[in-house]
């Protein structure tokens, strides 16, 4: 798996699954006994004409890419979350059989910058 494969398959399972996630339980929050205020914000929701509810989808979509991106920024190290002088780094590899490659080399185009571009 190479980078950009991981980024498209991380927007579609984590992105979209989310962005999916939050509009599902903002229509029909989930289980037998939802949480009061997810039930309160699910009629508000609901109560919205298609145009309100369109919004809402963009705004949830927003908060969504824009978590994303943070994460993937701190993933490159271009973002810290070390206050130290001496900061780490982070390496992900991505591992099948024998074989890994790291997905975010320094060296090579930025996962945030390949999720921006997607």
């Amino acid at each position: 798996m190479k980078s950009e494969e991981f980024i498209k398959s991380i927007k579609v399972v984590v992105s979209q699954g989310a962005i999916n996630d939050v509009l599902e339980s903002l229509s029909d929050p989930p289980g037998r006994k939802p949480n009061n205020e997810l039930v309160e914000i699910s009629n508000w929701y609901n109560s919205l004409d298609q145009e309100g509810k369109s919004f809402i989808k963009k705004i949830v979509e927003m908060g969504v890419d824009t978590s994303m991106f943070g994460f993937l920024c701190v993933l490159d190290g271009v973002r810290v979350i070390e206050s130290t002088i001496d900061k780490g780094n982070f390496e992900l590899y991505y591992a099948k059989g024998k074989s890994t490659t790291l997905l975010n080399d320094p060296q090579e185009e930025y996962l945030h910058d390949i999720y921006n571009a997607l």
